[in-house]
C-alpha cells in the first residue's frame, strides 16, 4: 500500500486551502471535498463492475453537480493521479482515469463495512488497547498515525494510549498506511473491562459522544425521506461521501453503555435503504454516461 493512501482516505473530508466543498443537487452545503466524493464515487458505483476506465467528463458534470467548479474537479483528478491514488491514461484528447492497484485495495476493504449490514457492532466485551511512542520531532508521522488510528476506530485515552471497540488487526492497519516503522514503537493487546470499570465514562473520555450522536442525527434527518429527486449519479455520491463521514465517526461504540436511543442501528438501515433504492438508476446513468463521454472527448 502507498505511503500516504490510508491517510488520504482517512483524512478525505479534511479541510484544504483552496478547496470549495461546493454543495449538492438541492443547492445546499455538503461539506464534502472533491476527493470524498470521489472515493464515494467510485466506491458506490464503479468497484465490482468491469468498466474501462472513466473519462474525465464524467468527474467534471458529476462534480459539477455537486457544486464543484471545473477548475478544481480537475486540480483534484491532478492532485489524487500524482498522490498515487489514480492511474491516467490518454485516449485521443480525452483523459481517463481509474483507481490504481492501491487505491483499489482500499477502497475495496473500506466498502466491506460500508456495506455492512451492521457496521457499528462489535462482539460485546471485546476492545483493543493500543500504546505507542512517536518522538515529538516527528510531527508529521505523528499526524499521520492519529489519522489512521482514527479511521481504525480508535479513541485517545490519554497520550499515546488508544482503545477501540472489538478485535482490530492493528498490524494490518499500520501496514496498509505504510506506518511499518509505528509498529515498532508500538503495543497492542485484546483487552475486556475489569467487573469495577466503569465502561461508560472511558468510552466518554475516548470519543466525543454527543457528536458522533449529533452526526447520526445529521445523516438520519438529510436521508430519511429517500434519496429524492435529481441525478442519481450525484445523490449517490452524496449519500456515500454523507455515509463515510458517519463510520469515520462512529467506531461502533456499543450501544448498551449508551443511551437507551441511541441512532447507529437507524441510521444504518437508512443507508441501506436509500443505497438499495439508488443504485440500480445509478449503474445506468454510468452506462449512459460512459457512453456519450466516448463520443465527446474532452482533454
Amino acid at each position: 500500500m502507498s505511503e500516504g493512501a490510508l491517510q488520504d482516505w482517512g483524512a478525505v473530508d479534511a479541510a484544504e486551502p483552496g478547496a470549495d466543498p461546493g454543495a449538492g443537487p438541492d443547492g445546499q452545503p455538503h461539506g464534502h471535498r472533491p476527493q470524498a466524493l470521489l472515493f464515494s464515487f467510485f466506491g458506490g458505483v464503479v468497484r465490482g463492475r468491469d468498466l474501462p476506465p472513466v473519462p474525465s467528463a464524467v468527474f467534471i458534470r458529476l462534480l459539477s453537480g455537486l457544486g464543484v467548479a471545473e477548475a478544481a474537479a480537475r486540480a483534484t483528478l491532478a492532485r489524487m493521479t500524482r498522490r498515487g491514488l489514480l492511474e491516467r491514461t490518454q485516449v485521443g484528447r480525452a483523459a481517463h482515469y481509474r483507481l490504481t492497484p492501491d487505491a483499489e485495495a482500499l477502497v475495496r476493504k473500506a466498502s466491506l463495512r460500508v456495506a455492512s449490514p451492521a457496521p457499528f457492532e462489535h462482539p460485546d466485551g471485546e476492545w483493543t488497547l493500543l500504546s505507542y511512542s512517536v518522538p515529538e520531532s516527528r510531527r508529521d508521522l505523528r499526524h499521520r498515525v492519529r489519522a489512521t488510528l482514527t479511521w481504525a476506530g480508535f479513541g485517545g485515552l490519554r497520550d499515546g494510549v488508544w482503545i477501540a471497540p472489538g478485535t482490530v488487526d492493528v498490524a494490518a492497519v499500520l501496514n496498509d498506511a505504510g506506518l511499518d516503522e509505528v509498529t515498532g514503537l508500538a503495543e497492542w493487546f485484546a483487552a475486556s473491562p475489569m467487573p469495577d470499570v466503569r465502561v461508560q465514562a472511558f468510552i466518554r473520555r475516548a470519543w466525543p459522544v454527543d457528536q458522533i450522536r449529533e452526526r447520526h442525527g445529521e445523516f438520519i434527518r438529510t436521508w430519511w425521506a429517500g434519496p429524492g429527486a435529481g441525478d442519481p449519479l450525484g445523490r449517490i455520491t452524496l449519500l456515500g461521501a454523507d455515509w463515510l463521514r458517519v463510520l469515520r465517526a462512529d467506531p461502533g461504540l456499543p450501544a448498551r453503555h449508551l443511551s437507551a436511543d441511541w441512532p447507529a442501528a437507524q441510521s444504518a438501515a437508512v443507508y441501506r435503504r436509500c443505497y438499495s433504492d439508488l443504485l440500480p438508476a445509478a449503474d445506468r446513468a454510468l452506462d449512459l454516461e460512459l457512453g456519450s463521454s466516448m463520443t465527446s472527448p474532452t482533454p
